[in-house]
């Protein structure tokens, strides 16, 4: 595995005290451990939070480049930057908590600004077909109960199918749940995401 850069999205509403964050730090210093060189790229949403998209942005999209205003064309650029820190980067780390049965909305938001008709996807006669270059993506999903592989999982489809959607099909899931049924549980879950982590990173 040879990486130069490494964007980490973190979408914890807490922070760095979250434990997707936290299992992102891990996985962060497996990767920078085994590419000295690595540089790190971040998105904490906690701290710098991602607007949902609105009328005003959809618009904005819409609005030919030239007829744009100086307030749409700031809204474009945004998008143009998130879309370029995915475009550039060799590899992903994408927390993605469950709140109520899905992913945070401000990572949701960030899915919907990437996606966008020219630039990281195209509609053809046989569907859709995404237009990034293909690079691993690990995406660290932590549950207070136990979810997965049930019909109340609904995040790994929603990730999967959105990295899908814009080319990214190299998509590896670390599982941490049962987080909020005791203290034994808990510590087996975070023990169990280390494990994945080592394996991963190995």
């Amino acid at each position: 595995m040879n990486m130069k850069k490494l964007l980490r999205i973190d979408s914890s509403v807490f922070g760095e005290q979250g434990v997707s964050s936290q299992l992102a730090d891990t996985l962060t210093q497996q990767l920078q451990h085994q590419n000295p060189a690595l540089k790190v790229s971040q998105r904490n949403f906690a701290q710098d939070p991602i607007p949902h998209l609105d009328g005003a942005a959809i618009t904005a999209l819409m609005t030919p480049p030239e007829q744009r205003s100086d307030d749409q064309q700031q809204l474009v650029s945004f998008g143009d930057q998130l879309i370029a820190e995915v475009r550039d980067a060799d590899a992903l780390i994408i927390s993605a908590p469950m709140y109520n049965f899905q992913v945070p909305s401000m990572l949701k938001a960030w899915f919907d600004h990437l996606a966008r008709a020219g630039s990281t996807f195209k509609y053809t006669e046989n569907g859709p077909v995404g237009l990034l270059n293909n690079k691993p993506v690990y995406v660290i999903t932590t549950r207070g109960g136990i979810h997965r592989d049930q019909s109340t999982d609904t995040i790994e489809t929603f990730v999967t199918t959105m990295l899908k959607f814009i080319g990214l099909t190299d998509v590896h899931m670390i599982f941490a749940e049962g987080l909020s049924m005791g203290d034994a549980t808990r510590q087996q879950a975070i023990e169990s995401a280390h494990q994945q982590i080592a394996s991963i990173a190995a």
